[in-house]
This record gives structure tokens, sequence and C-alpha cells, in this order.
């Protein structure tokens, strides 16, 4: 094996879906304890496919509490699937199709299984009722990438001192300006237009590596990094349909 295809695999090797899939079958705390924040960040995909098959909010929050704690509880005993988006859907299809959630009662719920408040929220500004609970799921993981990935980069920007420029240039990761808006942007941040050009070209960049990089810790390979970044281009694709 090459140096670059050591560097490759070892970039995948301690992501914490490869940590999932390696320790999986040993029962270790390690798999648990990956897999579990992974599905504390994705609880919005998970939420919003429950809420799309019929449930009202309270009872989507208590299928998706139960459900995370049944995932967590049962992750030694298969080896998961090679990315996580489609490993909890599968787990989800199971699990409501196996009619658990709706045994038992509420045994007490730990801060850690609360679902964000603001999940329905988003539900309500984001959801579109053409769309199956499948595409629904599909929908809210890109979207919980992209936020997840905003985020960051909002964060670096407020850190280096530059956010003024990001919230003036961020409408524009997904769109080129129209005619007069990169001198309208530079004459309220007191720039010239061509430092915005230069600025949103290195923005968008890192929003590349950023967005690359929530993704990596989703999967197990270079392949399949490359397939999400496919799938999750397809579905934003959508959006502006």
């Amino acid at each position: 094996m090459n140096s670059q295809s050591n560097r490759t695999a070892g970039r995948f090797a301690t992501t914490r879906w490869s940590m999932v899939t390696q320790f999986a079958a040993t029962q270790s705390s390690t798999a648990s304890d990956a897999l579990g924040e992974l599905a504390q960040r994705y609880r919005y995909p998970i939420y919003i496919y429950i809420r799309r098959c019929g449930h009202p909010p309270a009872a989507a929050e208590e299928i998706a509490r139960r459900f995370l704690r049944q995932l967590l509880g049962e992750v030694s005993q298969e080896v998961p699937s090679r990315h996580l988006r489609s490993y909890l859907l599968q787990r989800l299809h199971a699990f409501l199709a196996s009619g658990r959630h709706e045994n038992g009662g509420d045994d007490g719920v730990a801060e850690h299984e609360l679902m964000p408040p603001e999940l329905e929220a988003r539900y309500q500004k984001e959801h579109n009722d053409a769309l199956s609970p499948d595409q629904t799921y599909q929908r809210g993981f890109a979207l919980q990438v992209l936020r997840r990935t905003l985020r960051r980069l909002r964060s670096e920007a407020r850190q280096t001192g530059h956010l003024s420029m990001y919230d003036a240039l961020e409408p524009f990761l997904a769109r080129d300006p129209g005619p007069g808006e990169y001198e309208q942007a530079a004459s309220l941040l007191r720039s010239r237009p061509l430092t915005l050009v230069v600025a949103l070209k290195r923005l968008r960049q890192r929003f590349r590596e950023l967005g690359a990089e929530e993704l990596t810790d989703t999967v197990t390979t270079a392949e399949d990094l490359a397939s999400e970044q496919e799938e999750l281009l397809r579905v934003l694709g959508e959006l502006k349909t």
C-alpha cells in the first residue's frame, strides 16, 4: 500500500461510523458511544420520518426516543451497513414494522434522550406534503448535513473576525450574485467588490471541505464518501425545483 493509500485509509480509520462498524460485534462501549453521538446529531431526519408517517408531535417525540434507546441497546447484535444514513433508515423501518413503538410506558427520560423542541418547528417550516416518508427522511438528512456545515462555517468566521463578511456572502454559497449584488455588499462592508469575489471563492471552498468532513464521519471509505456527496447534492438540487 503506498503512502497516499495509507493516508486515505487513516482518514477513515477513526471516523465515528468506522468505530461503530469495527466494534459493533465485540459488544464494546466504543461502538455504542460513537453511534449515540451520531444518532444525536441526526435526530432531525428520524423525527420527521416518524411525523411524515402520520404521528402527531408528542407521539413522534416518544417514538423517536424509544427508537434511539433500542438502537443503542442493540448495536452489538449486528454488523451495521456501510453508511449511517441508510443504517438509521433500515433500523427505523424495522422498529416501526415490529410494533415495538406502541408498547411500554415512560420509564424515565434521560436528559440526553429528549428531543429538541425546535425539531417540530423545523418540520413545519421545511416539510413537503408531496414527499413520501422515505423521501422526507433523505431530504431531512441532507438538510441536517447542510445545517451543521453552515453552523461550523459561521463559527469559523466569528472566530476569525469575519462574521459580517460571512453574513453578507452566505446567500451566495449556492448561487452566483446577481447584477449589482457584489457592489451592494461591498458598500455595506466598506470593501471592494473584487475583495468579495476572492472571499466568496474561499468561502465556497471551505464550505465544501466542512461538508466533506461532516459526511466523512458517517462512512468508512473514500468511495462511500463520494457516493454520499453525490446523494447530498442530488437531494439539495431537488430543493431548488
